[in-house]
């Protein structure tokens, strides 16, 4: 029984354990529902699933059931992201604990009773549960953004700091986490709303059935402006905790700050005009921008970080320049994570622009499934480069060193570009290819999608039961991270104690006299 007991501690008190969770949930929902659609259901596995699973599949609820598919596993993302936030940005203790203990209720119940309302059958108090979780999900926001507050004095930085900082101390970067936190809760606070109009003026839909409908309510605005943020703001959070894992500092952290902030702050400004403003778009394109710029000054840093790093381990004084490209790529797992945000302007961003400018001059002339398959591209390349660089993360927390953190490294790079490159191609076939001889290339772009998506899933899978094979160790892995962990918020809760008891100290002296 006290064995039970210590895994489950581990599993749902350490950073590590609530992060190994979520990631595990995500990939076990991935699995299994992913087998519902694409080949899976030409290679009759869709079947068996359903079948072997019982599911209550309608089709004219398909859209409903994707967006419950979509929020829970959203909702999985970001408690993933807040344990990685709670851990690295200085708070108290007890802001951690709470912080972390209500979002783990809320997304496990979002995630376990979202999923049983949408595709088991519809008991409304599942769906009352599945709401309750992404409300726990949201007052765990409010936690984390009170936390977060950067103009307490105690977080304030000197003036010879190598971050940037205001001219008052405050910590740029904490603004950064501060302003995405109350970022994403007034874009689910937007979302909120208009779900709560559904079937009262609101009606089920996906975003990419709607590109070419003339006219849009506001509702259904509301929901596209929504859409558009938050997966911008879940790119942004991750892009700030790698930084804190790269001790990203000095002059591009100084550059990389403001325009971080700006950025969030226009985007979301942007996205969620959208519903009011017909040139709102130009307003997200301008704000995303200096969200670009500011992640380019972390490539730039880490980058040069990791040649400066390596170089000097191996003890060279004048490198080649082929010295300096090993030099970069040694360590997969931190090159990985600029690398992704660098490929991800090929596959997101340069598309999405390129998509923008000739909007009407070349796409819309396409049949509507073509330009929908863009879109629909467009989101998932994003959500699966920051699932990569969030692994990445995890596997470096993890402890994963030698040959085993190279081939976790690079199968995980390699297989998602080769994924994700294809699907551009894919999408974009009508650029180059007649509609009439666009077989072949759907043949192979799709082969090397299959190719790419099954040696990330096959990867993760092995690093995942590796750390399951780990649980069943007496003094396995997970022991001596719990007891790091301990200890590290031992002494956090006696600093914090001290500090209280210099306080009260000084209150009582200044009474005295």
């Amino acid at each position: 029984m006290q064995a039970i007991s210590k895994r489950f501690t581990y599993l749902f008190t350490s950073t590590r354990g609530l992060a190994l969770v979520a990631i595990a949930a995500v990939a076990l929902v991935t699995a299994i529902f992913g087998t519902l659609s694409g080949p899976m259901v030409e290679w009759g596995v869709r079947d068996i699933t359903v079948r072997v699973l019982g599911l209550d599949l309608i089709q004219a609820e398909r859209e409903g059931r994707i967006i419950l598919l979509y929020h829970t596993i959203a909702m999985t993302v970001v408690a993933a992201e807040v344990y990685f936030i709670t851990d690295i940005v200085p708070m108290k203790r007890h802001q951690q604990v709470t912080i972390n203990a209500t979002i783990t209720v809320g997304y496990l119940t979002s995630l376990i009773f979202g999923l049983w309302f949408g595709y088991f059958g519809h008991n409304f108090v599942f769906h009352g549960l599945y709401i309750l979780g992404l409300s726990l999900v949201f007052f765990a926001g409010l936690l984390l953004a009170a936390a977060l507050w950067p103009w307490k004095k105690e977080y304030l930085l000197p003036p010879d700091s190598p971050f940037a900082r205001t001219k008052k101390g405050v910590d740029l970067e904490r603004l950064a986490f501060f302003v995405m936190a109350i970022a994403t809760l007034v874009s689910s606070t937007f979302g909120a709303v208009t779900g709560s109009y559904w079937g009262n003026g609101h009606e089920t839909f996906l975003a990419e059935d709607l590109i070419r409908t003339p006219e849009k309510t506001l509702l259904q605005k509301a929901i596209i402006g929504h859409l558009h943020i938050m997966l911008t703001l879940i790119a942004v959070a991750i892009t700030l905790i790698v930084g804190r894992w790269m001790k990203f500092k000095g002059i591009y952290h100084k550059i990389s700050m403001p325009l971080m902030n700006l950025g969030m702050i226009i985007t979301t400004a942007g996205a969620l005009s959208v519903v009011w403003l017909e040139w709102a778009h130009t307003t997200i394109y301008i704000g995303s921008t200096f969200i670009l710029l500011a992640a380019l000054m972390y490539v730039i840093y880490s980058w040069d970080a990791l040649i400066r790093g390596r170089v000097k381990e191996l003890g060279l004084a004048k490198p080649s320049a082929w010295q300096k490209i090993k030099a970069l790529v040694h360590d997969p797992l931190k090159f990985g994570t600029g690398w992704q945000m660098v490929f991800m302007n090929f596959t997101v961003s340069g598309v999405g622009i390129f998509m923008a400018v000739k909007l009407d001059e070349i796409f819309r002339v396409w049949p509507h499934r073509e330009e929908r398959i863009i879109l629909t591209g467009h989101w998932h390349i994003l959500s699966g480069l920051i699932a990569t660089i969030i692994l990445f993360y995890y596997a470096d927390l993890s402890g994963l060193k030698g040959k085993a953190r190279k081939w976790f490294g690079w199968l995980i790079i390699l297989g998602s570009d080769l994924a994700f490159g294809a699907v551009t191609v894919f999408s974009m076939k009508r650029l180059f290819v007649e509609q009439a001889a666009q077989q072949a290339v759907v043949n192979w772009t799709m082969l090397l999608v299959d190719i790419g998506l099954a040696s990330v899933l096959v990867i993760l899978a092995v690093f995942l039961l590796w750390r399951l094979y780990d649980l069943f160790l007496k003094q396995g892995r997970w022991a001596e991270e719990l007891k790091q962990e301990t200890k590290i918020a031992t002494e956090a809760e006696i600093a914090e104690g001290k500090r209280k008891l210099e306080e009260l100290t000084a209150s009582l002296e200044e009474v005295s006299e």
